[in-house]
């Protein structure tokens, strides 16, 4: 088991669960506009099984006829069902000269925050952490304490290794069920072209993706001055010595066509990309992107 986060990030997430009901309160409509169906019990359809379902809304009857278990939905349950999916490779170990958090535990805080506001609003969400593969996977779900569950997940689960994006959400695509809300939360750290085709296989499936990319501010400003040793994250003993100054410039302009090929590529298939620093408070981020995506429908 890996060892949990700083007991620094549980606070921070204690105080963000208070922000976080305080952005549901604040934006009435939520994540999205799926109306509250409130107590209704009239049944709407049957739908196949998926791990996580809970096993006393099978239809027995069904089962006893076709041999494959399908899910009696009712209006009530027919809200949003959302997974978010958080990157813990190596790479999101990293922290700046002045970070006062990883990228990794900053996105930590994100997802939790995150979660708290889709169950509030009476929503199914699960978890999917990973680095070269899945290491946790949480099955959607709405009760309270669920919360208290994904809050255990991201303690135990600590960034390290190497990752292929479009690799691991092609791999746990099939896991992932009926039409959904996806958030991945992560560098992505990537060809472009092989992430959006990833995610863009998701939208013909017809889930909802949004990307809450992380970068730490010295990651967009190349700040280092000094003959520098940069050591990879997730590549042992893999390192580059060199003087910033004769790499900065293409490093920079490297960055800004990953950034905007990414932009672009989400752009086209309909894939909401926010990215975030770890230097801006995450409920100033989260309330931020929120209100945006609200303010176009």
């Amino acid at each position: 088991m890996n060892p949990p986060p700083t007991s620094g990030l549980w606070r921070t997430i204690s105080k963000l669960q208070i922000l976080a009901r305080q952005l549901v309160e604040g934006f009435s409509t939520g994540l999205h506009r799926s109306p509250q169906r409130g107590a209704s019990v009239t049944f709407k359809q049957h739908r196949p099984y998926v791990p996580g379902d809970e096993v006393r809304h099978i239809d027995w009857r069904v089962f006893a006829r076709s041999d494959r278990y399908y899910i009696r939905e009712y209006e009530q349950e027919t809200s949003l069902r959302a997974t978010i999916l958080l990157d813990l490779s190596g790479s999101m170990d990293y922290s700046g000269v002045d970070a006062a958090q990883t990228k990794a535990d900053y996105a930590k805080v994100l997802s939790l925050a995150l979660a708290s506001l889709l169950i509030r609003q009476q929503d199914a969400v699960g978890l999917v952490a990973f680095d070269s593969k899945v290491r946790a996977f949480v099955p959607p779900s709405t009760r309270p304490s669920h919360l208290q569950i994904l809050e255990s997940t991201l303690r135990n689960h600590a960034p390290g290794g190497e990752t292929s994006l479009s690799r691991v959400l092609r791999e746990v695509a099939p896991r992932l069920g009926r039409r959904s809300l996806l958030i991945l939360v992560s560098d992505c750290l990537e060809e472009p072209a092989s992430l959006v085709k990833a995610l863009a296989q998701m939208r013909l499936q017809h889930h909802e993706v949004l990307v809450f990319q992380i970068f730490d501010k010295d990651e967009l400003t190349f700040p280092f001055q000094s003959w520098t040793r940069f050591e990879s994250l997730e590549i042992p003993d893999y390192h580059l010595e060199s003087d910033p100054a004769t790499i900065r410039q293409i490093y920079l302009e490297n960055l800004a066509k990953f950034r905007t090929d990414l932009a672009v590529g989400c752009g086209k298939n309909r894939i909401q990309l926010y990215p975030i620093t770890t230097d801006e408070p995450c409920e100033t981020a989260l309330g931020r992107h929120l209100g945006n995506r609200l303010a176009r429908g």
